[in-house]
């Protein structure tokens, strides 16, 4: 998945051409992002900041992920999805970072019409999935905590493989919508230009020939949709094991395994108190600039810190750890 994606990054059109400025009749085949710092001095520490950030996420997932399929103990429901929200991280995380580094060290911030919708696309459905999967997990801990007596029948493998399956056919049906309201390009000509530092599917939304009533009722209706259902599932899921724990405050094992929710717990509040945060506070007083700054929070930040909260805070990921490298030394 990643070599495709990084050549299609690579050799999309990157033409930061000389008649920039020049009107045609035909669709112009490329968009251009804005720069997060016009200083040449920043310029060099974003790169090495975005850099360093993609190498410590895709290590800090590789290695939930080496960690979970190599411990027999950890081959549990939990910890499916747990290594499967590592490898969408992964994914999500190099959608948009190595063209970044690349536009930084090519003084280019130019990408054609065919990547921008490629690298929309794969933002998207990885982006839902993110989401979808920690609905699923904060499920996953409702069963545990509140029905733990038949946690092994409800979650079993085909239980499981269904939830997985379903979040990619939730997050592919949010791509299709946003298609459908991008179709309504007419001329490329008005909107080359991207208020962020790659793709971002709300910015592209703006660029459609909507009125300006229209274009909020249908980004309202996609965030709606495809915002409210995760996080309702986990609302709902934490209501419950919140309600079973009060309900019965002499069960310990109940309390253990609450304890595996702060993990979690910690994740959601980073994933949508970014996102959101950003998409909200987005008004006419902010600058583009301190949008896509504020944007690196959940694109890039998000996905790098998630196996790192999960392993500081996690004694199984802690032990698996430990036994990986006494064997390694």
């Amino acid at each position: 998945m990643l070599v495709p994606l990084l050549t299609t990054f690579l050799v999309s059109s990157r033409r930061c051409s000389r008649n920039k400025n020049m009107h045609n009749s035909t669709c112009v085949p490329e968009f251009h992002f804005i720069q997060l710092s016009e200083d040449p001095d920043l310029q060099t520490v974003f790169f090495g900041l975005f850099l360093f950030m993609y190498i410590l996420g895709l290590f800090g997932n590789l290695l939930i992920i080496l960690t979970v399929s190599s411990d027999s103990h950890l081959h549990t429901p939990m910890y499916f999805f747990l290594s499967n929200l590592s490898i969408v991280d992964i994914c999500f995380i190099s959608t948009t970072v190595p063209r970044v580094i690349v536009d930084i060290q090519s003084h280019c911030q130019v990408i054609s019409y065919v990547g921008c919708l490629t690298q929309m696309s794969l933002f998207i459905i990885f982006g839902c999935m993110d989401s979808m999967l920690l609905s699923v997990m904060a499920y996953d801990r409702f069963v545990a905590i509140c029905h733990p007596l038949c946690y092994q029948v409800i979650m079993n493998p085909s239980r499981c493989g269904a939830l997985l399956l379903g979040s990619f056919l939730f997050s592919f049906a949010e791509l299709q919508l946003h298609y459908v309201a991008i179709l309504n390009f007419s001329n490329c000509e008005d909107f080359t230009e991207i208020s962020n530092f790659f793709c971002d599917p709300s910015e592209v939304l703006k660029l459609a020939h909507f009125d300006t009533v229209t274009n909020a009722i249908v980004r309202f209706s996609i965030g709606t949709v495809f915002g409210l259902i995760p996080i309702s599932g986990i609302i709902f899921s934490y209501f419950k094991i919140v309600s079973s724990i009060i309900r019965s405050p002499s069960s310990s094992g109940k309390h253990k395994t609450f304890s595996t929710c702060g993990s979690h717990l910690s994740v959601v509040c980073l994933f949508y108190g970014t996102g959101l945060g950003v998409y909200l506070s987005s008004s006419p007083s902010q600058t583009p600039r301190s949008n896509a700054v504020a944007s690196v929070m959940y694109t890039v930040v998000t996905p790098m810190l998630n196996p790192f909260i999960y392993s500081l805070r996690n004694r199984d990921i802690k032990t698996a750890l430990r036994k990986i490298l006494s064997r390694a030394f």
